[in-house]
This record gives structure tokens, C-alpha cells and sequence, in this order.
């Protein structure tokens, strides 16, 4: 299901043995588009301290009470990748590594075992220059080919392989008190020093199709409208595209900027 990124913001994030802290913040990827990580403030149990979470760890997800529980205790969190020996999402071709879901990633690590029962010992994390910070980009001009289009509100994200699937824009500065889907995959361009995007759309294109409400759940009725209007190949279709097995006369495909 579809989710918006801010929505998430609050969360509990409960470990096995009890609350973790709160959603403080998601950090993406700028080429996959992929959500890598939430970012955990721990409150009190350690002193306010912020952590990282992979989707890999989640196990469940529980939307009525708006709590991440994560396969994780609240003091081995800090060192999780080296303790459990979690893959790196970019050791592989899927978008996690070793598949195209972060669970598929978990049980790969939890199956992966040394003669003696250890787990393989991550390697020490460097630095990501493609990670970014949902909440830094929010506020991001947004540029259609003829002219401004609006400036990025929120993110909407898919609950199961947690990849980015729009921007929602708020085009205020030209249709006012209007909100509109903008999928990264029709993404021209993007200054990050300049805090702008560029998309390969015309401005009356998106005004004729579906508006977004920020206040309800998207559906693929919804989203099917919205690329119909748009005259793209909506990203389900590519997905079974590529899924599909050799030799069965279906050409395979991937999704420009999300390799999905």
C-alpha cells in the first residue's frame, strides 16, 4: 500500500524488549529512490540519541497503532549491521541487495551462518553521498518544461519494498490550493545545491489530471487515472515486465531511477 512519508513521522518503533523512540525522520537514496532508513530518536533510554533503522529489521508494521515493530533489541541497535550481520543494501543486484524486499534481506542474513552458528560480520559502513533526508528535500521548487509547477510537500511510499513512488507537489504558485502526484521516474533533472527538480511534464498536462487529496489513501483506480492522463507506463506493468520469466516472449524492463 501507499503511505505518506510525513504521516509516519511519530511512530513507536518497538524493539523486543520494548519501545526504541519515535519516527524522527526517513533518508533515501537520490538513484534507487529507495527508503533506507528511519531515523530513530531514543528519548530517554538513550538520552535523546538518534539512530538508524533498515526496513531490513522491520518485521510488522501495525498502521491502526502506528508502530514499527523491528526485529531488533533497544541496545543491540546500535551496532545491528556488525551483531546480526545484516546485508548492505547494495550488495546485490535487487534493490536490497539480496532481493527486491528488505525482508527478503533479513532472511537471507539470518540463513547465511558460519560452520559455528556466527553470523557474517558486516563491514564498517562509510559515508553515502546519495542519502538524503525526506524532510530536507521537502520544500524542494519543482519545475515543469514551461515553467514553475509547485514545490515538494510530501513523499508518498510503498509499505512493502519501501521505494519512493511520487513527490506530492502543492502547486500554489500557480494553481493555488491544488495538489498533484509527481513520480521520480519522470524526473529530468535535479539540483541539490540549488534545492530544485525538474520534470519532463507540461504544466497544463498535470492540471488536467486526477488532483491529489493529502487526506485520503491512494488506490490503483487512482494512480491508473493518473498515468492515463499522463500518457506513461504505470509502474506495476514494467514491474510485471521484468518479473517475467525468459524466454516467454515478454520483453523485460525496470523502471528508469528506481530499478524497480
Amino acid at each position: 500500500m501507499l503511505r505518506s512519508v510525513s504521516g509516519m513521522r511519530g511512530f513507536t518503533i518497538h524493539a523486543t524488549d520494548g519501545d526504541m523512540g519515535s519516527v524522527d525522520e526517513f533518508l533515501f537514496d537520490d538513484e534507487q529512490w529507495t527508503m533506507r532508513y528511519l531515523v530513530a530518536n531514543t528519548g530517554g533510554w538513550l538520552t535523546g540519541r538518534l539512530v538508524l533503522v533498515s526496513p531490513i529489521a522491520f518485521r510488522s508494521v501495525d498502521w491502526d497503532r502506528e508502530t514499527f515493530d523491528v526485529a531488533l533489541t533497544r541496545q543491540q541497535e546500535e551496532e545491528y549491521s556488525r551483531y546480526y550481520g545484516y546485508p548492505y543494501y547494495w550488495d546485490g543486484l535487487g534493490l536490497w541487495g539480496a532481493g527486491m524486499y528488505p525482508r527478503m534481506a533479513y532472511l537471507s542474513a539470518v540463513n547465511s551462518t558460519y560452520g559455528d552458528g556466527e553470523t557474517a560480520t558486516a563491514r564498517p559502513p562509510t559515508g553515502d553521498p546519495h542519502l538524503r533526508s525526506a524532510r530536507e528535500v521537502t520544500g524542494y521548487a519543482i519545475q515543469a518544461r514551461d515553467g514553475d509547477l509547485g514545490h515538494v510537500e510530501d513523499f508518498i511510499v510503498d509499505d512493502e519494498i519501501w521505494v519512493l513512488r511520487y513527490m506530492v507537489v502543492d502547486t500554489r504558485n500557480w494553481w493555488p490550493g491544488k495538489h498533484v502526484l509527481v513520480s521520480p521516474r519522470w524526473i529530468e533533472s535535479v539540483s541539490w545545491t540549488q534545492s530544485s527538480v525538474v520534470v519532463d511534464l507540461l504544466r497544463e498536462t498535470i492540471k488536467e489530471g486526477p488532483e491529489y487529496d493529502p487526506s485520503t489513501l491512494l488506490n490503483r483506480a487512482y494512480e491508473t487515472r493518473l498515468y492515463q492522463g499522463l500518457q506513461h507506463g504505470p509502474y506495476w506493468e514494467e514491474t510485471a515486465a521484468r518479473d517475467t520469466p525468459r524466454g516467454t516472449g515478454t520483453l523485460e524492463d525496470k523502471t528508469p531511477g528506481t530499478g524497480v
